[in-house]
Parts: structure tokens; sequence; C-alpha cells
């Protein structure tokens, strides 16, 4: 299914005390903290990467999601941008890894963290605990994406439109063969 994606990143500096604003604002727990595995695949060529889309593997415990991403553009800060995504067993994982790799795909970038989701005002608000930092994410209609994001204490200087490997290019140290990967 194809939905028009519309979202923030936040950096966060003190852990509990977003938790408890989170809960100050009528969060109600999605998914306890848990740990993801994301395989990022692109032709040799990068042409996804050129084009602004993504094609990902998403690797958790409850199951696999497959997402693609469409070109993202900017607006008000926040990052918008189409997606589809499909839940799978996570028995598929291999499968799924399988077939895209058979097209022609590489795997371009790897991520990991720990997310534990909320949901607060009917936005879905994450927290990620990543190699390069902690970081909420938003994700919902814009006005919401305002509204909770000052309940949590950020205003729009605040925004973040980067992509976690973005973040990761920027951020890294430069270490050979750490390009592609952001892992624990």
């Amino acid at each position: 299914m194809s939905r028009l994606e519309i979202e923030i990143k936040l950096e966060v500096s003190r852990e509990p005390e977003v938790r408890d604003r989170i809960a100050r604002a009528g969060g109600r727990l999605v998914h306890d903290r848990e740990f993801e595995d994301n395989q990022v695949f692109d032709f040799p060529d990068q042409r996804l990467l050129r084009r602004g889309e993504m094609l990902r593997i998403r690797i958790l415990e409850r199951g696999v999601i497959l997402t693609f991403k469409g070109p993202g553009r900017v607006e008000a800060g926040k990052k918008v941008r189409e997606e589809a995504e499909s839940l799978l067993a996570p028995s598929e994982a291999g499968a799924i890894t399988q077939i895209v790799e058979r097209i022609g795909m590489i795997q371009a970038f790897r991520y990991q963290k720990y997310r534990t989701t909320w949901e607060v005002k009917g936005l879905h608000v994450t927290l990620d605990e990543t190699p390069i930092g902690t970081f909420l994410e938003l994700e919902g209609d814009s006005g919401s994406i305002d509204t909770v994001a000052g309940l949590l204490g950020y205003t729009p200087a605040d925004y973040i439109a980067a992509s976690y490997r973005d973040l990761y290019m920027m951020k890294r140290i430069d270490t050979p063969g750490a390009a592609h990967e952001m892992i624990f």
C-alpha cells in the first residue's frame, strides 16, 4: 500500500526527559524497545540513490518490513515522500533478500538501531537509539508534527529532514570500510 510519508527527526540529548515528556503528552506505547537491522539495496550504478529513492529490508524479531521510498522533498522543514511497504513473516528475510539480489541489487547501506514506538495524538513517535546518537522521529500529518514537537519541547528550528544514511555520512569518522554500515 502506497502513502505519503511526512516526518522529521529530532536530536535527543537527554533520553529520560524525552520519555517523560512523551508520557505527559499522552503517549501510548505501541512497541517496546526492539532491535532493527535495516538493509538498503540499490543497483551497482546507484540509480535509486541518484533518484533519491530507496528499497529497504527491515528485520525485526516480530517480522520483516519491505519498504520502497520515493524521492523526497522538504516542506516546512519536514521530509515528504511516497512510501510503500509490506510486513512479512520473520522467516521471509532470507527469501526477500535473495529475490532482491537475484534482480541485480546489492546492499548499499546497512544501519542498526533500537526503536521504541508510541502513538501521541494520532502521530507515530519513535525513539531511535543509533550508533551516531539518539533521535526522535515524528511521522504523520504536518500540523500534528508541529503540535507534538512543541509538546516535547522542540521548535521547527530543531527539525532534521535527513535520512539516517545522510546523518551517518555527515557524522562518521573517516574509517576505511565504514562508509556503508552504521552498526553497533
